[in-house]
């Protein structure tokens, strides 16, 4: 393809990343056409089968989240039996290595090119809620030239620049497309053996893993160099069995939407870290709305204020970085100054939250377990870094993570020391993992691609920088526990939940 010359610097710590991108828009306006329809077959193409694809599920070691990658596998096998198909290779990522970072997939490509580079055609990428239709997958993915490299998705793209990308493509953020993953992404086989060797010869540069659609479709394109996202009309995100998906090869699986009752409201103690400067500024947009739904909450400040309550941890405040703030609130959770719960929340003070939903969340899953769940970022996953939950999302924990945690020593080298990433250091150290739910949110709504919030009922939203924040919570996250939130949760057909 095309060269377009162009720089991509990151710098500095958390939140100061910059990139710089010098685009010549007339060659960006063609390596980056609108979503194309599938191509006519190629001429004297063999035809292909299901052994030619080797599937792998982004799956994750929380028990809930095997189970739901067990049954997605299940499903493949069984419709290979049922087409008298021999059975496609399906692997479950997080089962692969025991290197911590193959979530972020680069990673993994030498892997999945040793093992596949010569004997399969296609790498297809599926998350647990993936619904796939084996043949109608096969029939589209026949279209493409095998030989040649391809990378196949359902496009998304910013319409804005937006801080979780870096502010990439400021110019014309909407030209760069990037796969939604949960309508599956493929990679053909002469691509995984380039990129494989390319990560194998240089190393992975960015420190930071935010939001891995995005920075996997950056690698593959290159600065231009390598192929752009080849939009496939057949993979879908809406609710499988709906009318639209007549014409799709992969659609949102809508079963089970939920895992039982959702917990109890009394089982979940919230904590909110403030300041005094923030007292009068972000603790009433909490107040006006998802303060009410909690049961147990306080409020941490560097002062002690009688009208909000809030309390004084005997923790300074410092200006970036809260970890002294947040080791001294997971201590406190474990005495009698509060009252004795399975979950503990940890929210900023410009955290917006569903507490309901988050009640039905938390459904699938078990206190008894070291959970530790949020969004999920990473630092320097290529060279034996660590997973975190971004704190402004909102960290959850089950009782026994808050006992492993402590328990192990692990302590804040500095009071202002980021106090998520710090304790992503800490899970890692002691084995426990991050488990990810792409519904909690460290940025504002505005900073991700619509499409991609259209098929998710989502838990939270963070920043109240240039928005109305109690605007943004009636609109996206203000609901009823016993209704509004199980009919949306049921149409939004996310299987986490």
């Amino acid at each position: 393809g095309s060269r377009i010359n162009g720089t991509f610097v990151i710098s500095g710590a958390k939140g100061s990343h910059t990139h710089q991108h010098l685009i010549k828009k007339d060659v960006t306006q063609i390596l980056y056409p609108d979503i194309v329809s599938t191509p006519e077959p190629a001429v004297n193409m063999l035809t292909q089968d299901l052994r030619e694809i080797v599937f792998v599920i982004q799956s994750q070691s929380n028990s809930f989240h095997v189970r739901q990658a067990e049954r997605l596998r299940t499903d493949l096998l069984q419709q290979a039996h049922t087409l008298k198909e021999k059975p496609p290779v399906v692997l479950l990522l997080h089962s692969l290595s025991d290197h911590e970072g193959d979530w972020s997939i680069l990673p993994l490509l030498p892997n999945l090119s040793n093992s596949f580079g010569k004997n399969s055609s296609w790498i297809v990428f599926l998350e647990e809620e993936t619904n796939v239709k084996t043949t109608k997958l096969v029939q589209v993915l026949s279209k493409f030239d095998k030989n040649k490299e391809w990378f196949l998705g359902k496009p998304l793209y910013d319409k804005e620049s937006t801080i979780i990308h870096h502010y990439a493509f400021a110019e014309n953020p909407s030209i760069f497309k990037y796969p939604d993953f949960v309508a599956a992404w493929a990679l053909s086989t002469p691509l995984v053996v380039r990129l494989a060797d390319k990560v194998r010869n240089e190393p992975l540069k960015s420190d930071f893993t935010i939001d891995l659609k995005h920075e996997v479709a950056l690698y593959i394109w290159d600065n231009g160099n390598g192929p752009h996202l080849t939009g496939v009309p057949e993979l879908c995100t809406e609710p499988e069995g709906s009318p639209q998906t007549q014409h799709c090869a992969t659609s949102l699986s809508t079963a089970p939407p939920l895992c039982g009752e959702p917990v109890n409201k009394e089982d979940i103690f919230v904590a909110v870290k403030t300041c005094r400067k923030f007292h009068s500024e972000r603790v009433p947009v909490i107040k006006k709305t998802w303060e009410k739904d909690a049961f147990f909450l306080e409020y941490y400040s560097d002062h002690a204020d009688p009208a909000i309550p809030t309390i004084n941890l005997g923790v300074p405040n410092t200006e970036r970085g809260h970890c002294g703030k947040t080791f001294a609130i997971l201590q406190r959770f474990l005495t009698s100054s509060v009252p004795n719960t399975k979950w503990l929340l940890v929210v900023d003070d410009d955290t917006l939250i569903s507490l309901s939903r988050l009640q039905v969340l938390l459904s699938c899953y078990h206190p008894s377990e070291p959970v530790c769940l949020g969004e999920r970022y990473g630092y320097g996953l290529s060279q034996g870094g660590y997973s975190y939950i971004t704190g402004g999302g909102g960290m959850v924990f089950s009782r026994e993570a808050v006992v492993q945690l402590l328990n192990s020593g692990c302590k804040c080298y500095s009071n202002d020391a980021p106090d998520d990433m710090v304790l992503g250091m800490c899970l890692n150290a002691i084995g426990l993992p991050v488990t990810h739910s792409a519904l909690f949110h460290q940025a504002r709504p505005e900073d991700y691609a619509r499409d991609f919030l259209a098929h998710q009922v989502p838990i939270s939203f963070h920043k109240h920088w240039n928005i109305d924040p109690i605007a943004v919570f009636n609109k996206w996250l203000k609901d009823d526990l016993r209704t509004k939130a199980a009919e949306g949760l049921d149409k939004s057909t996310k299987t986490e939940l």
